[in-house]
């Protein structure tokens, strides 16, 4: 059952989001400090210095992409004053219109958004009918509609309606802050979000939720226009997914072989290996030598990325390890992810995709794993040999770690993450662009290896709303620090995703 009660949580809406965090995660791959690497495209990217590995170029993952210009309208009548009726004659139509466009001011220069906010407010059927047609003859990446009146010479909503239903090509967000709908206006609306996928209504008494509507656009347009470098196989091509729109960019295996005989032992990589040698809780197989190959396999990724123009990084691993051509690039992965990038094992595009949602809705990483249940306590453990430290978010303090070597292949270096027990974590994945699945759980301890085996960073989590855990839907779901069902439910609605229930009942 799902409770709530003596369940830590780190439940963070969307909107919870300043400048600094923002620029700290949000899908951006951070630079670390000092390093000019040259390679094609990739001019002065830097990486680390000897302490505390900064973000120094948080928005490397995202200088490719263009900013969204996000479209911004306010509906209401063009009075001084209500009187009687909702939202009634004490709320300040001026104030609020004012208070409303300082918070998207500002969470669209964190954003790193286009604004073209139209100040007048659409106050009748002409001035809503010609907004209307500006969507269908000039979209924008987005569209904020921003509702301020339910009751004044009848009910407001059905200019909602008008723009919801003639929305164009683009996504919208309408903002309906407390006394402006009543349940029956959202139902209604609800019906036309059915009719016409893109439009999602935050009914909400929390003002701040307009940056959390602005980010769920924003995340909409960079989700369309991602690419992630895929290491797989002989052959280079890409794949542009449908519905989200993110390009899978693949690259033959060789690539990563060779970038990785390029790479020489540096001031940077001797910094890499001190940085984790100094701040594990305990190094239990890996010698030096181990550490410092893994950082170089770091510095491949980065090259490999840069030079295709790609914004995250996925590999088909395991063959080249079992065939001993690399070492277990699973450090390189987690300091991927704890930058605001990602980082994903096996090739596993549903993962990778995954991820870049994760990490752009919630400024935090997810935790790919090999999910097996525990029959005895119907619960569910979650195994895999590199997990991001930074589990609660990008500018947060990392979990402690202890390195240790890649557990199937006994050689590299491998992260074993310990992770708070009692925490609250979100399950989910996509199962193509189209679905994911989700749930939500609670961490109950770290379990090692040995005496047990698997991956190195392992967990059991008991699951909500899940009466066996054998049918628990997927594999390689995300675990995600915090209660974010609501919010993955929200962007779905938004972006035209299906949702199911992680749970699967036997046939």
């Amino acid at each position: 059952m799902r409770t709530e009660q003596n369940h830590p949580e780190s439940r963070c809406p969307m909107h919870c989001l300043t400048r600094r965090n923002f620029l700290a995660g949000a899908g951006a791959l951070a630079g670390l400090g000092a390093l000019s690497i040259a390679t094609p495209g990739c001019s002065g990217l830097s990486f680390f210095q000897p302490k505390e590995l900064p973000l120094d170029d948080p928005e490397f993952a995202l200088k490719s992409i263009p900013k969204a210009n996000i479209r911004v309208a306010f509906v209401r009548p063009d009075i001084e004053k209500y009187w009687m009726g909702w939202p009634g004659a004490a709320y300040d139509i001026s104030a609020r219109h004012k208070q409303y466009t300082k918070i998207i001011r500002e969470a669209a220069e964190a954003q790193q958004i286009n604004l073209e906010i139209i100040s007048s407010p659409l106050h009748d059927s002409g001035t809503v009918n010609s907004f209307a047609q500006t969507l269908e003859k000039n979209p924008p990446e987005g569209t904020l509609i921003v509702s301020m009146c339910l009751h004044h010479d009848g009910n407001w909503w059905k200019h909602i309606n008008t723009i919801a239903k003639n929305k164009g090509p683009a996504p919208m967000v309408i903002f309906s802050p407390m006394g402006t709908s009543f349940t029956q206006e959202i139902q209604g609306n609800r019906y036309i979000e059915v009719r016409k996928p893109g439009v999602f209504v935050g009914a909400t008494q929390d003002v701040n939720w307009l940056a959390t509507g602005l980010k769920m656009l924003n995340t909409h347009h960079r989700m369309k226009h991602t690419r992630i470098c895929i290491v797989r196989g002989d052959t280079a091509k890409d794949r542009k997914l449908d519905v989200i729109g993110t390009t899978l960019h693949y690259i033959p295996e060789k690539r990563f072989i060779e970038e990785l005989k390029q790479v020489q032992l540096s001031d940077e990589i001797r910094a890499m290996a001190d940085y984790y040698s100094r701040k594990a809780k305990k190094i239990v197989e890996p010698d030096r030598q181990d550490i410092l190959t893994a950082a170089k396999n770091y510095i491949v990724c980065r090259r490999l990325m840069a030079a295709e123009n790609c914004h995250g990084f996925s590999m088909d691993c395991l063959g080249p390890v079992s065939r001993r051509s690399i070492k277990p690039p699973c450090l390189a992965f987690s300091r991927l992810r704890d930058e605001g990038g990602l980082g994903t094992c096996e090739a596993d595009w549903n993962a990778a995709i995954s991820t870049r949602l994760t990490n752009l809705l919630f400024d935090r990483p997810g935790f790919m794993q090999d999910p097996a249940p525990n029959t005895t306590e119907n619960t569910l453990m979650g195994a895999h040999c590199t997990c991001a430290t930074k589990l609660a978010g990008f500018d947060k303090k990392p979990e402690p770690f202890i390195l240790r070597a890649h557990s199937e292949s006994n050689i590299g270096v491998a992260m074993q993450v310990l992770w708070r027990p009692g925490q609250k974590i979100t399950i989910m994945k996509f199962e193509g662009p189209e679905k994911i699945i989700l749930g939500t759980g609670r961490v109950l301890r770290n379990i090692n290896t040995p005496p047990s085996g698997g991956c190195r960073t392992s967990m059991e989590v008991e699951l909500d709303d899940v009466p066996d855990s054998r049918d628990t839907r997927g594999f390689h779901q995300l675990f995600i620090y915090g209660d974010l069902e609501d919010e993955f439910k929200a962007y779905c609605r938004l972006a035209g995703i299906e949702v199911q229930h992680i749970y699967k009942a036997p046939a």
